[in-house]
Parts: C-alpha cells; structure tokens; sequence
C-alpha cells in the first residue's frame, strides 16, 4: 500500500509541474496554443511504442468516433483552455480553477447520466461557487485578475470533468495507451491551425519536453501505477495534493500569491473536492 501512495504523490507533484512549465515556455516565446501542441505531440511519441510493446492499440470501429471525439474535446480543449488561463491568470489559479472539475461532474451526472443530487454534492457545488467568487471577487491574484483569467481557469475544469464522462460510457474498457495514442494525435492537429511556429528559446524546447514526457505521459502511468495498489477514493484525495504544490511553486518560482480572501476561496473548492470524493467512497 506504502508505494501506492507513493506513486499517486509522484504523480501529483508531476501534475502540478504543468502551470509553472507552461508559463516558462511561455516565457520562451511560445504561445499557450503552441505549448498545448508539442505537449500532445511529444507525449504521444511516448505513447505509441508503449501501446506497441503491450499490442493494446487495436479497438473496436465503434469506440474510433468517441476517441477522436475525445481527443478534439478533451485533449485539444483541456490543453489549450489551461494553457490560456496559465497566461492570462497564473499558474496557481490555473491550478486550483482545474479542481472545480468534481462539481461539474456531480452536475453533469445529475443532468445526463440520472445519478442523484444528493445533499453532499449540492453542498460541494456551493462550496465550489463560493470559492471561484472568493477569488475572484478578491482579485485572487496579485490584486488583479480579469473575468478572462477565470473564464478560462473554468473552462479547463469544466472540460477535466468530461474526461470521467467520457469514461464512464466508453474508455473503461480500453487500455490509457490505446486512449491517448488514438486521442493525442487528433488534439495536436486540431490546434494545428491555431499554432505559430518560429525560432524558440532552448528552455522553451526543455520546458515542452519535461511537460509532455513527465508531466503528461510520466504522471498519468505513475497515476495508473498506483491505482492497481490502492483505492481509486484514496487516490484521488491523494493527488488533490497538485494544487497545493502548484501553487507553492508558482510562488517560489514566479512570486505569485493569492490575496486572504483567494486564499480562503482556494481553500473551499479543495473542502468541496474533499467532500466529492470521501462521499464517494461510502
């Protein structure tokens, strides 16, 4: 069980590299739009001769329109949203915007999968709303913050959330290489249109590199690693530690810090990622 939940945390802290990685490739000259490009791009490198090996790349013609689909939707549109919200509002708010995802969920199973709204996901909605306007009406961020910055920081929670829609009506059955080699290739050319390319700096290159070979394909096997050890609830409490981690990064690395009240908005969509979660498990 120990490693467990030592993968899970190595997982986590991977993740929570993704906003700081981003802004330095930003930084280097690329647009959000670019980075979210060579991030699907070279992580599917790594995919591939994964799903080779394994000989888990072949699926059903029927599950190929719900992968390509997943792959515009979820891939192109998580990569690209968070990247966006990483430039206009930092990587910490990013990060804790990203973890409104188990609120949209509870609504999006009440509406299309007939789940029940019971009292603890109402109370987690609540908690969720309230955070967002805490941090937002307290200008979360360096006193400054535009709707655009939350807008965003929404979206890609909005569209982390369809990634367990998506599982649960089709990709429980096929393997994560067969998901994102079919799915990683398609987000890449459907941001393709939308990418400038043109000289970059060596630490934007590097900074693409170690977002796409571990904090994409490295943390999502390490995720999976310790899925087969320990329970998925313990799991997912478990990673809620990326936020936390983003955020100290963000400040040691980029001197970004919430005002109290972001503070204490941060503090309730994590209670309310808390309560999703630990509800699940009874």
């Amino acid at each position: 069980m120990f490693w467990g939940y030592a993968l899970v945390v190595l997982a986590a802290l991977l993740w929570s590299l993704i906003g700081p990685l981003t802004k330095f490739a930003i930084q280097g000259g690329m647009s959000p739009t670019e980075v979210a490009f060579w991030r699907a791009s070279l992580a599917w490198l790594a995919y591939v001769p994964q799903g080779l090996a394994g000989r888990s790349l072949r699926v059903a013609p029927g599950d190929l329109p719900w992968l390509l689909l997943f792959g515009l939707v979820c891939v192109a549109g998580l990569f690209g949203s968070y990247g966006w919200a990483v430039r206009t509002g930092g990587a910490a708010l990013a990060s804790v915007l990203l973890y409104t995802a188990p609120a949209w969920v509870a609504l999006l199973a009440w509406k299309f999968l007939a789940e029940a709204m019971t009292s603890v996901k109402l109370a987690a909605v609540a908690l969720t709303m309230a955070g967002v306007a805490c941090v937002s009406l307290g200008h979360g961020l360096d006193g400054q913050l535009g709707l655009a910055a939350v807008g965003l920081g929404l979206l890609s929670g909005f569209i982390y959330s369809l990634y367990y829609i998506f599982g649960k009506f089709f990709l429980r059955r096929l393997s994560t290489p067969a998901i994102f080699s079919y799915a990683l290739p398609v987000g890449a050319l459907a941001m393709l249109p939308f990418t400038d390319f043109g000289h970059r700096s060596a630490e934007a290159w590097l900074a693409c590199a170690v977002l796409a070979l571990f904090s994409t394909y490295g943390a999502y096997t390490l995720y999976y690693a310790g899925l087969r050890r320990i329970e998925a609830t313990r799991a997912a409490v478990t990673a809620t530690l990326e936020p936390v981690s983003a955020s100290l990064l963000a400040f040691g690395l980029f001197g970004e810090s919430f005002t109290p009240l972001g503070y204490f908005g941060a503090g309730l969509v994590l209670i309310a990622v808390l309560l999703t979660v630990l509800k699940g498990s009874r």
